[in-house]
Parts: structure tokens; C-alpha cells; sequence
């Protein structure tokens, strides 16, 4: 049966996109998505517009550079404040071209007391771009304080960027600075001091993390302190805390604001995240999600899996755990948050461990606070679904999924089958599928709903 209605619905969804370009009726824009493709390393945008039928109308970003599909890659993209940064990395240690591209995403947020409206004024653009054999071959990217902060890997530093003058060409809209080596992750919890790590796994720089001031253009890194354990891979900042994924559980320390610390008196916590049942070693997580003063994350497999969540905001921050029962074959994926409609939710996808699997993938949303006291220890799983194939090649070809401004409607990728679905939130099921071609891979929605007086 199941078969069959998949059938359906990729024939209703070729049947949705006719009907955007021919229906003469308006079609009021939900939101506009950016994806990536994996294949061809091409940026995509559409418009997701919606009136009887959903529509999905595609076009190109202006100006956007021509890559090398064999020799370069794009990497993490982030959006803040109507533009888009996104990463490129290269095969050679960033010696060929690497770098970022900044895009005015064409959209408007228009305050109107208590709300705003939201205007699709232009197509997308790039303002500014850095490619060259100087960029230090980046691959995460980050927005802290309405700032972009792009990790420079071989420079052993980061970027940090201001979206209103990279909207504006303005040539001082970035900035280096030195601090954190090798495959960097970072938080930046104020506008004048951010925390970046090294992933070295042993050596003199296993487990640092480099203190760097932000408000100065000479001697940045102010100090280095170490984390009992290193490959250092997933760092966030909540309520005056930084938070880092090492090999073992999660550390955090109190946010030296005044840079008045130094290696020896800066105190770091740990919390144990328990011990992998097969292996014997700690368990430990890759990446974070903040939603209020609360940070996620997911950690183990099969039986052990679970979605991790820690008050930042408590006087003693501790790991509550949830448990999710993946069938074998299956990993959980960094939680995606979204407020909608008033309440909180995480969104976890179930991938597969091996490319080649034939296990059916999943995706399990968990309601945080089902009684809205704001206190997340009664999170509970909400529906689990099953969704089309990813197509994982290391770091690439996950499912992503993306949120309206609003909260109203999902936007998740299926990188095995060159499928984009709609999900409305109220009822929590796809309502349309969209076949893009390629592999679809990250994914960022821009706005919500446009108001037309």
C-alpha cells in the first residue's frame, strides 16, 4: 500500500508545480527556500507560494560563482537579517579556492508593532564574495549576535562578518581573527569575546580551546584552557555559558565576559552523557541546538539513543535525557528547533549509518514542553514518520529541514530521491512533494507568509 501512495503523491506534486506556472490566480509566497545540491554544487532558491495548491516556482542566484564540482564543495550556510553566508571548501586544503559568498536574500521583515510583515521585494543576490587560495578552507558557520562567524580551518582562526554592510559592499564588513585549529567549532556568546576549538585528538593541542577578544585588532587570543578530552566537534553559547562536544560527554564553562580568567583559574564542568553499551567508550555528541535558555543535542544508537537537553540557565546544569528507539542501521541527527503555533518543538531525523542500507529512514518530532511551563523534563515524542532516502557521503547527504519565520510550515530534504516535501505543522504531514532533481542537501527558509493590505 505504501508503495502505491507514494506513487500518488509524487504525481500530485509534479501535478502542484504545473499548476504554479500556469494558474493565473495569485499566489501568495509562503516562504522562500535556499538549497544546495550536492551533484553540481549549484545554490537554488524558489519561492514555496500556496493558494488552493502548493507551487514551487525555481530560479538561480544572481551572480552566484561557478565551482568545480570536482574540487570544491559547499558547506554550511546560516541567514541573519535578510542575507545568506555560505561556505566553500576546496580538495586541497583551501590552496585552490575557498571561501564565502554573502547574498542578499531579497526578503523584507517589516515591523508593525507587535508583528511584522513579510515582503519578497527582489530576486536573490550576491553583495560580496571571497574566493580565493587565502580563506583558509572553512566549513562551519555560525550566527552569534546577529554576526556571522565563519571557521577559517587552516588558518587556524575565524571570520566574523556584519550582514548590514556585507549588504551594503562595504569592504570592512568581515574580519579575521586567530584562535582554534584544524576543523574548528566555536561559540561567541558576546560581541567581545568568542571561544573556538581545536578537533586535534592528541598532541600539545588536544582538547584546547582558544579565548579570543573580539573588540581588539592585536593580541586576541587572550588565553587557552584545555577540556579533559579532545576531538573537540560541536560548540554553543546560552545564558552566560559555552558549551563543547568533546570525545567524552559534554563540557561548559561560565562566559568570561571580562576576559579576567586565565588557564588556571577558568573552571571547567563536565556531564557525562554515560558509556556506549557495545564499545565500552563514552558517549559523545557532534553538534547543538538552543531553544530558549535550554541545549540540545542527540547522542548514541539503537537502543541507547536519545535526545539530550540541559537547563543553560540552572545553577547546576545537568543532562536530561529522552529516550528514541532506532532499529539497527539507524543514527540520530542534530535536533532542529521551531516554536509553532505556541509550543516548542525538536525535529530528529533517523539516518542511516551506511549509504548502501536499505533501512527506511525516519523522522521522530518531539513536543519540549507539553505542559508550556518552559521547564523541558517533560518532553515527549510527538510522531515519528518514515521519509524518503538520504544519501550520506561523510559530513554530506543527510536530510535537512528548514522553518518558516512564522513556524508554520516545514521544508525537509530527501537527498537520496531529489525530493523537496512540505510539511504543514498543525496536522504535522507533508502535504506536498516537490521532485528538484540531484541531491538535495542543506536547506534555509527566509520569511514567512506575505501581507498584502
Amino acid at each position: 500500500m505504501q508503495k502505491y501512495t507514494l506513487v500518488f503523491v509524487l504525481s500530485l506534486s509534479a501535478m502542484l508545480t504545473a499548476t504554479s506556472e500556469s494558474c493565473g490566480q495569485h499566489r501568495k509566497i509562503a516562504t522562500r527556500i535556499f538549497w544546495q545540491d550536492r551533484d553540481t554544487d549549484k545554490l537554488s532558491y524558489a519561492d514555496l507560494t500556496m493558494s488552493s495548491k502548493w507551487g514551487l516556482s525555481r530560479g538561480w542566484v544572481n551572480g552566484f560563482p561557478e565551482l568545480d564540482a570536482e574540487r570544491q564543495d559547499l558547506v554550511q550556510m546560516k541567514h541573519c537579517d535578510g542575507m545568506l553566508m555560505v561556505g566553500i571548501r576546496d580538495d586541497d586544503g583551501g590552496k585552490h579556492q575557498s571561501g564565502w559568498v554573502a547574498i542578499d536574500t531579497g526578503v523584507i521583515e517589516e515591523p508593525h508593532g507587535n508583528h511584522t510583515h513579510w515582503r519578497y521585494n527582489s530576486k536573490p543576490a550576491v553583495r560580496l564574495a571571497k574566493l580565493d587560495a587565502e580563506q583558509g578552507n572553512p566549513a562551519h558557520v555560525y550566527v552569534y549576535n546577529r554576526r556571522f562567524y565563519l571557521a577559517n580551518d587552516t588558518k587556524n582562526g575565524f571570520t566574523r562578518a556584519i550582514p548590514v554592510s556585507l549588504k551594503n559592499k562595504n569592504a570592512a564588513a568581515s574580519a579575521f581573527f586567530p584562535g582554534g585549529g584544524n576543523h574548528i567549532t566555536m561559540a561567541a556568546p558576546t560581541e567581545s569575546v568568542a571561544y573556538s576549538t581545536w578537533i586535534d585528538g592528541g598532541g600539545p593541542n588536544a582538547g584546547r580551546v582558544d579565548v579570543v577578544r573580539t573588540d581588539r585588532d592585536k593580541d586576541q587570543i587572550a588565553y587557552s584552557f584545555k577540556l579533559p578530552t579532545g576531538v573537540i566537534h560541536g560548540a554553543t553559547s546560552n545564558s552566560g555559558r559555552a558549551f563543547f562536544a568533546p570525545a567524552d560527554g559534554i563540557c561548559w564553562v561560565d562566559v568570561d565576559s571580562a576576559v579576567s580568567l586565565n588557564a588556571d583559574t577558568v573552571k571547567v564542568n563536565h556531564l557525562t552523557l554515560g558509556t556506549d553499551e557495545e564499545t565500552d567508550k563514552p558517549l559523545r555528541t557532534g553538534a547543538f541546538e538552543n531553544s530558549r535558555n535550554w541545549v540540545l543535542c542527540s547522542t548514541g544508537s539503537g537502543a541507547q539513543s536519545a535526545l539530550c537537553m540541559i537547563n543553560a540557565a540552572a545553577q547546576t546544569p545537568a543532562v536530561i535525557r529522552l529516550s528514541i528507539d532506532l532499529a539497527d542501521g539507524l543514527r540520530l541527527m542534530t535536533p532542529k528547533t521551531v516554536m509553532s503555533m505556541g509550543r516548542r518543538y525538536a525535529f530528529l531525523f533517523q539516518d542511516r549509518t551506511q549509504a548502501d542500507s536499505d533501512v527506511q529512514e525516519q523522522l521522530t518530532i518531539v513536543e519540549l514542553d507539553p505542559n508550556k511551563d518552559r521547564d523541558f523534563s517533560d518532553a515527549r515524542v510527538k510522531t515519528t514518520i518514515p521519509v524518503g532516502a538520504s544519501r550520506v557521503e561523510g559530513h554530506h547527504g543527510h536530510h535537512a529541514i528548514a522553518f518558516d519565520a512564522y513556524g508554520r510550515h516545514a521544508i525537509f530534504t530527501e537527498p537520496g530521491t531529489g525530493i523537496l516535501n512540505v510539511m504543514a505543522m498543525p496536522q504535522m504531514k507533508v502535504v506536498a512533494r516537490f521532485t528538484v532533481g540531484g541531491s538535495p542537501d542543506s536547506i534555509v527558509a527566509v520569511g514567512a507568509p506575505e501581507h498584502h493590505h
